[in-house]
């Protein structure tokens, strides 16, 4: 298992603070000083498992002395229940730890396990499924990470690492045209993305030459009718469907010759995968 990143560092022990405070009042109460225990972390539901560096970081920094990843992460597994981890040291310390681990090892895992699922729902399409930056405040690192753990790719990863130009950047900026040719001026290196939400939008982010063009809250009939303004205008844009796409919905999104799909829900929405924490004595 890969040496844990300042970062996740960080995100434990603000959670561990925020659980923990001043003490453990009921394992202090309940459990001797010395007693030790080996805890195992269990996948209890299908899915595919993610954020056991997580998870180690969170029993490590309570007083765990040791832990052992026992499954793989990235891949869909039925047979469950199934143990995923094992930890060992004082009891009172696994039991400190228990919550701030499970907490992040379900969420991250429900994230790669509804990513999965989307893909799984456009498979053969040759479509890529996108996350966004609808992201919990101070996770987005190890959500993004989770959906490239369930087969889907990140968009960017901030403000900072590409261009998305929005309906108000034009607006401000004088149209679509003088935004990207501002963008490009700017920051060369950068990929330029421009939304739109009309065929007359597409037509203009396509040919001011954006790198992909954002085709937003449009139904499959309108997305159709996108991808072939876009196509006719000669240029290479991408093409990246977004807005309210679900499980019952991708398929038929994908259908429509879109390259991209990003899908916010992955990050916001998805629900955490049941795991549970058992210890035993010794």
């Amino acid at each position: 298992m890969k040496r844990p990143t300042d970062e996740l560092r960080e995100i434990v022990a603000r959670a561990l603070a925020e659980d923990v405070g001043h003490g453990d009042v009921t394992a202090t109460a309940t459990i001797p000083e010395h007693a030790r225990a080996r805890a195992f972390l269990v996948q209890k539901q299908p899915g595919v498992l993610f954020g056991l560096d997580a998870a180690r970081e969170a029993l490590i920094q309570s007083g765990a002395e040791r832990f052992e990843a026992l499954l793989p992460e990235g891949e869909w597994r039925d047979d469950v229940p199934a143990k995923a981890a094992t930890a060992s040291g004082p009891a009172r310390a696994l039991l400190a730890g228990e919550r701030v681990a499970l907490n992040l090892l379900a969420h991250l895992s429900g994230i790669a396990t509804l990513t999965a699922r989307f893909v799984e729902a456009v498979g053969g399409s040759g479509v890529r499924i996108l996350d966004t930056r609808k992201t919990t405040p101070g996770l987005r690192a190890l959500e993004k990470a989770a959906v490239a753990a369930g087969g889907g790719e990140n968009h960017r990863m901030g403000l900072y690492d590409a261009i998305l130009i929005k309906e108000n950047h034009a607006a401000i900026a004088g149209g679509v045209e003088q935004a990207v040719r501002r963008a490009r001026a700017a920051q060369p290196c950068l990929p330029i993305e421009v939304e739109a939400r009309d065929l007359d939008e597409v037509r203009a982010a396509v040919g001011a030459g954006a790198d992909r063009v954002l085709l937003d809250n449009m139904g499959p009939e309108q997305l159709r009718a996108a991808v072939a303004a876009a196509r006719d205008g000669g240029g290479g844009s991408a093409l990246e469907a977004s807005g309210g796409v679900t499980l019952a919905t991708i398929a038929e999104v994908a259908a429509t010759g879109v390259d991209l799909i990003s899908v916010g829900a992955l990050t916001h929405s998805a629900p955490a995968l049941d795991v549970s924490m058992e210890l035993q004595p010794g």
